[in-house]
Formats: structure tokens, C-alpha cells, sequence
């Protein structure tokens, strides 16, 4: 059988510190094993064929309907991880298939208009919203495989998900070494890209990001990825020593954490948070905002599914539900049926 000779390879690759195939916790749903894939594989399949995983082409990254096709969207953000993190954990001889099924699921869970949209979500459910924990339910409840809801993929899977999420302190890393990549590649990614679609929108220059974290991590796009990515290479291979005794948590070296976190906070406080974004970020929340009004109003109104998710688990979970699966572009069209007047028809002439 092909997926045992996988099985069976895996061990002789991978470090022993890696999370094989065979050893899964498995999955909620006991199923029969695929002949020729392994249970991380399957999981990377079901979710880059789901609708959720399509959906990301046409949710916002930073820059909101930017009118440009080379500005990231939550998909390209999400390839981008993936291919980040799969170089990582090559490297340190790690399971890449598990690191590729976490990779693409994990932001299926987020909002149309990026963060702000999470925001408002956030601010309008009673016990709050967080697009990793969205994510999951979106993968365990939403999806549909086969004849039942949720594509009932692999715990390990899951627990990257939930856990790629935060950045300011290393709290409740995954309980895989796989699903810690995912964390760090996330940031490394997303800090990266996102100042260089900031430079592309010329609302700044290289020069203008702070000299003391740029000294440190490099002065363009590829020199900060690969100092990144060659550090928590360096600082994996040291915690995958067989004479290493500490705990086994990845983590950068304390100086190229020290910049990252430093360069985050550049951009959260002159991008993410900051004057730049804040018209579109104010429009933006205003559509969420009205939609998530609008249909608490008019449950009935929701799609018959999420009818269905208000009547066992209450409105505001249905609300949320059916609003953070959508995209930028749809949200938009769906605020304008709702508050623009429609124009009378006239088969004849005007009278």
C-alpha cells in the first residue's frame, strides 16, 4: 500500500522529534485509511477544496479594494506561509505535509476587510470573535464533506490552526513543531509583504522604516525573509539536538525577535491602526456593522443553513457565522441591495 511505504519513509527522514503520519491523534469521526495518502495529506486536500479556502482570492489582506492585481489578498498571504514554512521545516527535517494542511487552512476562519472587519465582529458578539478560533469552526462545522458538515480533518491539524494566531508573547504554542512554524511564518510573511505593498502604494519608502530593526533583519523584502527564515532554522536545529534538555519550543534568536516584534509595531501603529488606513477602515466597519444589525433584526433573512445554526446555537453565532464567510467584494454588493433604492423600470415612455 502506498501510504504505508509514505508511513514507513517518513521514518526514515523526518527528525525524531516530528509528527508522523501513523502517530495522528486522529480525527473526531473515526474513518478508514486512504490507500495512497497519509492523513495530513487528506487534510491538505479537503481544504484547498473547499469553498471557504476560494473564498480567501477575494478577502482583503491590508489594503481595501486597492484597484491593483499586485497587492496581497488573504490568499496570496496564505501561499506565501505556506511556502515560507514548508522551506522551514524541510530544513529541520519535519513533516511538510502537515505543515502545508495547517498553512492553507489556517485563515479560512477570517473576515472580509481584514482585521477591521474581525474587529467589528468582535465587538459586536457578546462573547467576541477571533479569526483562528472562526477558522476552525469553519473546518469542524461550516464546511460540508461528503454528507455531513465539517471536514473532520486531523487533530494535530486543528491545533496549528487555532494556535497560529498572537505574536505578543510565546503563550500556548502548538503542541506540534509543524504548527509552531505556522506561527512564525505567519508573522514573517505577513510583516514582510505588507510593508512591501505599503511601498507599492508609495504611502512610504524602505528609508522610512526604523533603521535599528531593518540594521538587523535587512534592508529589502528577500534580505528580511531569509534572515528570518535562516534564524528559525539555526534556532530549530538547536532544539532538536538529542543532548538538548530545555523545553521544545521554537522560537527566533532574542535579537531577531527583538526587530521583528519591533518592525510589527511600526506597522500596526503607521499602517494596521494607524491614519493611513483609517477612511477605508471606518467604511468598512460601517458595512459590517450595519450587516451584523440588519440581519439580527431579520434572522429570517439568513440563508436557510444559517437558519438553521440560529436555532441551535443562537443569532448572533449565525449572524457571525454567515457575515465572516464572505468576501470583500460580495459584503459590498450585499450592503448596496440592502440601502440603495432601486430605480422603477418603465416599459413605456415617460409620461
Amino acid at each position: 500500500m502506498i501510504r504505508t511505504m509514505i508511513e514507513t519513509q517518513e521514518r526514515l527522514i523526518f527528525s525524531p522529534f516530528a509528527s508522523f503520519s501513523a502517530e495522528s491523534k486522529g480525527r473526531r469521526l473515526p474513518e478508514a485509511e486512504d490507500p495512497v495518502r497519509t492523513c495530513y495529506m487528506r487534510d491538505r486536500d479537503r481544504v484547498v477544496h473547499s469553498k471557504a479556502f476560494r473564498r480567501l482570492k477575494h478577502k482583503t489582506q491590508v489594503f481595501i479594494s486597492p484597484g491593483n492585481d499586485h497587492y496581497r489578498t488573504r490568499l496570496t498571504h496564505t501561499l506565501e506561509v505556506n511556502q515560507i514554512a514548508k522551506t522551514i521545516g524541510r530544513a529541520l527535517c519535519l513533516n511538510t505535509d502537515l505543515i502545508e494542511a495547517i498553512a492553507l487552512a489556517h485563515d479560512v476562519g477570517h473576515t472580509p476587510f481584514a482585521h477591521c472587519g474581525e474587529s467589528v465582529l468582535n465587538a459586536c458578539m457578546t462573547h467576541g470573535f477571533k479569526h483562528n478560533e472562526n477558522s476552525v469552526r469553519v473546518l469542524s462545522k461550516i464546511e460540508q464533506h461528503g454528507a455531513g458538515r465539517g471536514l473532520n480533518l486531523s487533530w494535530e491539524v486543528l491545533n496549528g490552526v487555532v494556535t497560529h494566531s498572537g505574536f505578543s508573547a510565546n503563550k500556548n504554542p502548538a503542541a506540534t513543531l509543524e504548527g509552531q512554524i505556522i506561527r512564525y511564518s505567519d508573522k514573517i510573511a505577513y510583516v514582510q509583504h505588507d510593508i512591501d505593498d505599503t511601498i507599492r502604494a508609495n504611502i512610504f519608502s524602505e528609508g522610512d522604516l526604523p533603521r535599528a530593526y531593518t540594521d538587523a533583519l535587512g534592508h529589502n523584502l528577500s534580505e528580511r525573509i531569509t534572515t528570518l527564515v535562516n534564524d528559525l532554522i539555526g534556532e530549530g536545529q538547536r532544539i532538536l539536538r538529542e543532548d538538548f534538555t530545555g523545553e521544545r519550543v521554537l522560537t527566533f534568536s532574542p535579537a531577531i525577535d527583538e526587530a521583528l516584534r519591533g518592525l510589527r509595531s511600526f506597522m500596526f501603529d503607521e499602517v494596521y491602526q494607524g491614519k493611513i488606513c483609517s477612511l477605508e477602515r471606518e467604511r468598512a466597519s460601517f458595512i459590517v456593522e450595519f450587516l451584523f444589525n440588519h440581519f439580527m433584526k431579520n434572522i429570517d433573512a439568513l440563508p436557510d443553513f444559517y437558519q438553521q445554526i440560529a436555532a441551535t446555537e443562537g443569532e448572533e453565532r449565525a449572524v457571525a457565522d454567515y457575515i465572516s464567510g464572505m468576501t470583500d467584494n460580495y459584503c459590498v454588493a450585499l450592503f448596496k441591495d440592502l440601502t440603495i433604492p432601486r430605480s422603477f423600470i418603465h416599459v413605456g415612455p415617460v409620461l
